[in-house]
């Protein structure tokens, strides 16, 4: 999560705790008059003398919450008739035709009892607590606060960053999707966050919290970005330009490793991120690396076109099915090692005319692999280390995009477009690699840093395959990056230095949901544990209610899809599944994978 410490809140949390430190005998007595102040000892006036019980230790034990509302609607003298008509702060919320009961003043005032209504639910808070799932109703006040509010239009969904009592200066990224457009129901949202809520890792936006109302789901990360991969090529910002030039260098390398380390603790997860581009690389003002969009969903139309996920995806993802005789497409390496160690500093390029079966455009005629989702992710990443490459050498941005681009353009109503996209352009890339080694190797004798260059193009060269199988694995690749970095860059001590277990862990039964519209259901945080007996609603989706009909606690199993062979790991990003409910007694019904490409399913 972000941290800034001038940072506060400018917003009054009435939460529990608030409350019971400001109503006092002193607070009460403030907003009355000499008269209403004796009148708190007397003994209440229903009951028929049963009761010895005062009008303060009413206030004290049973209406601190109606009082404080009466007060900020300045009648807080109708404390009295509310006692004796025995309303306390149990009754609360009540319903907007049952406010006018309070007898608030001496004629009905609709304005005023619209306020009451409106205003009791800031009394009533269900704070956000981490790991929780909330279903506030859509009256209720999410207790957080809006500090910065970021949307680009048609590319990204909405995400801002926010407050939340009780952590001061805690800066929380909060992305918004519509239910009912990009999730068909707040289950089918909750599934989702279902299978992120264990995906914890200090470069990845990772879960926090979440919460339903109003018609959308909101999901809070620990990580709230200050700028983009984007928009660093772009323009450098002024926390990355303030450093010094070595520095800088340094920072660019360290970013590679952690971004590799990251999507390797992902992969040995049996996780893929999906969607891995220069918008979802995300940076803090303190320089600090991270991906986001582990959700997976863009906030775009089904029928609009993310030209960036296309620019930086996979070939696979975008081949146009042939029959089965067609050739394959391979291509040539065109950064070759003069000796025999492939992180050897010394390369030479070349480039030789392909013939018409190499040409990129032939990828668009060969045969559809079976989709990778980590296969496709080495690939995305490989894409973003070049454009890191690329901007260490101080040649990025719209250069390299019009490079790429220069020989291959696609018809359109409006006339040629450029397609600038990495998997349509790999001849182009290659010699834009050629490049950037001929520019590092100009370099080396000012900095070692950008003698790990021509080897890290090496590895690039590998990553951006167009066959999913000639790709490195993440852990392979996390490897020799560091083997680069400590033996050719300078950087002895790189930062996220890990050794993964090849578990799974999807965090089953740890997210605790809060659907009540009970200010005391929400419990504390924690790891929550189900009762000896889970229900079973079967293998098809539902669309009601995520708890069963006795009340039992159901929890869903995050969807998978395939990845190298039918038993590969699921995605982060994947297609939908259908929902799966677990007990003690064992998964209830056939466990099922879905492919990315086609959207077919398969069941094992």
């Amino acid at each position: 999560m972000t941290t800034t410490p001038n940072r506060r809140h400018s917003t009054m949390w009435w939460d529990d705790d608030t409350i019971e430190r400001t109503v006092t005998r002193m607070f009460v007595c403030s907003h009355l008059i000499p008269e209403e102040i004796e009148r708190l000892d007397r003994t209440l006036g229903f009951g028929d003398g049963l009761t010895d019980g005062t009008y303060w230790e009413w206030i004290e034990q049973k209406a601190k919450r109606i009082f404080l509302i009466l007060v900020e609607l300045k009648v807080p003298d109708q404390i009295f008739g509310v006692i004796d008509d025995s309303w306390d702060d149990e009754d609360l919320p009540i319903a907007r035709d049952q406010v006018e009961r309070l007898a608030l003043t001496p004629t009905r005032d609709s304005r005023l009892e619209q306020e009451f209504y409106e205003k009791q639910f800031y009394y009533l808070l269900r704070p956000l607590r981490k790991g929780e799932h909330v279903i506030y109703r859509d009256s209720e006040v999410v207790p957080l606060e809006v500090v910065e509010k970021k949307h680009v239009p048609g590319q990204t969904p909405f995400f801002d960053k926010v407050m939340l009592p009780g952590y001061p200066g805690t800066v929380f990224c909060r992305v918004k999707m519509p239910i009912g457009g990009g999730y068909s129901s707040p289950e089918d949202f909750l599934f989702d966050v279902n299978g992120i809520r264990n995906v914890q890792n200090d470069h990845l936006a990772s879960y926090w919290a979440s919460y339903v109302q109003q018609g959308y789901g909101y999901a809070l990360f620990n990580n709230a970005a200050d700028y983009t991969l984007k928009g660093l090529l772009t323009t450098t910002p002024a926390c990355f330009k303030n450093m010094e030039k070595k520095a800088r260098r340094r920072q660019v390398m360290e970013w590679i490793h952690c971004l590799i380390d990251t999507v390797c603790f992902l992969h040995n997860r049996g996780l893929s991120h999906g969607n891995i581009k220069p918008s979802t690389v995300l940076f803090t003002s303190e320089n600090h690396i991270f991906l986001s969009d582990l959700l997976g969903y863009t906030g775009l139309d089904r029928n609009s076109f993310d030209k960036e996920s296309y620019d930086y995806a996979a070939p696979e993802q975008w081949f146009k099915p042939t029959s089965p005789s067609s050739a394959s497409f391979h291509r040539r390496g065109t950064v070759t090692s003069t000796t025999a160690s492939p992180e050897s500093p010394n390369y030479i390029t070349s480039r030789s005319t392909p013939d018409s079966s190499q040409h990129p455009m032939a990828m668009m005629h060969a045969p559809t692999p079976h989709l990778s989702p980590q296969a496709a992710d080495i690939f995305s990443l490989g894409c973003i280390i070049l454009d890191l490459l690329s901007f260490l050498v101080k040649k990025h941005g719209r250069p390299f995009a019009t490079h790429r681009a220069a020989k291959h353009k696609t018809p359109s109503r409006g006339g040629a477009v450029p397609d600038s996209s990495f998997h349509r352009n790999l001849s182009q890339v290659e010699s834009w690699m050629t490049l950037l080694v001929k520019e590092a190797q100009k370099k080396e004798k000012d900095d070692d840093i950008f003698k790990g260059i021509a080897p890290m193009l090496h590895i690039v060269e590998h990553m951006l395959s167009s066959h999913p199988t000639d790709r490195p694995d993440a852990q392979d690749l996390q490897t020799r990056m560091y083997k680069i970095l400590t033996d050719h860059c300078g950087i002895l001590e790189p930062h996220c230095v890990h050794q993964y277990d090849n578990g799974w862990d999807f965090g089953m039964a740890s997210l605790k949901l809060d659907t009540t519209g009970n200010r005391r259901a929400s419990g504390g945080s924690g790891r929550h544990h189900p009762r000896n007996s889970i229900g079973s609603r079967g293998s098809g989706r539902s669309s009601g209610s995520v708890q069963d009909l006795q009340g039992q606690e159901t929890f869903l199993v995050p969807r998978l899809s395939r990845s190298r062979s039918s038993r590969g790991p699921p995605s982060v990003a994947s297609s939908r599944a259908p929902l799966f409910t677990a007990s003690r007694e064992g998964w209830k019904g056939p466990m099922t994978f879905w492919q990315t490409d086609s959207r077919m399913m398969a069941t094992r």
